[in-house]
């Protein structure tokens, strides 16, 4: 249907005017986007709560399946709370660390240098626990799921790198220790964690390349 509102809402997501200026915009997000790292050293220095919430209401504007928009953000700034998800997520990787990964895997990550030590899920000054919402008694049957999901993550990484803040994806394996942490109901599903704030004076980031564009665009 063809409303007013609906007129209103298409003008709005019109980008720039001339051809030039939607290059200039898409390179200078672009450019902005390939300084962002995943940061594993955070300072304790707090953060500005608004813009930890306006990153999550950016996240919410993501495509979903039925637009039922299947997501939950818990962030997490108790102290306390933010020990007992240190804990219990080291737990779960110490064991899948020692016991569970493969050793292709353990290859594949040597370079990072991350292991079973997670201080940074009680350094950061926040934490967002984000949730796949799957039906239950006050939530009806979602579609796309992880699709909707992984899509929201990217926006809102996206919208906390523009805010100038640093975080990381993490996850544990396995996340169901999470519900507890975060007191959150059984429909609701460990999707990913992570950790927001700023890096750490002596934060150390591997030097990793990222793959050319002439990589991963083919054009037919």
């Amino acid at each position: 249907m063809d409303t007013v509102a609906n007129r209103i809402a298409v003008a709005r997501t019109r980008g720039p005017a001339s051809a030039a200026e939607m290059v200039d915009a898409a390179r200078e997000f672009a450019d902005l986007m390939a300084t962002r790292r995943s940061i594993r050293h955070f300072a304790p220095d707090p953060v500005p709560m608004e813009a930890i919430e306006e990153a999550v209401r950016a996240a919410s504007t993501a495509p979903s399946g039925a637009n039922l928009q299947p997501w939950r953000f818990v962030v997490i700034t108790d102290p306390d709370r933010k020990r007992r998800l240190r804990d219990a997520a080291e737990a779960e990787e110490r064991a899948f660390y020692q016991r569970r990964a493969s050793p292709e895997w353990l290859d594949a990550i040597a370079p990072i240098g991350t292991d079973w030590h997670k201080p940074f899920l009680e350094v950061a000054p926040a934490v967002i626990v984000v949730f796949e919402v799957h039906q239950g008694p006050r939530t009806p049957k979602p579609y796309y799921v992880k699709e909707s999901v992984g899509i929201a993550v990217g926006l809102l990484i996206a919208a906390l790198h523009r805010a100038g803040l640093a975080t990381l994806t993490h996850t544990p394996s396995p996340m169901r220790f999470l519900n507890t942490v975060c007191e959150r109901p059984p429909e609701e599903r460990p999707y990913v964690v992570m950790p927001v704030g700023f890096p750490a004076a002596d934060a150390w980031v591997p030097d990793l390349e990222r793959k050319p564009l002439r990589e991963v665009l083919v054009r037919r």
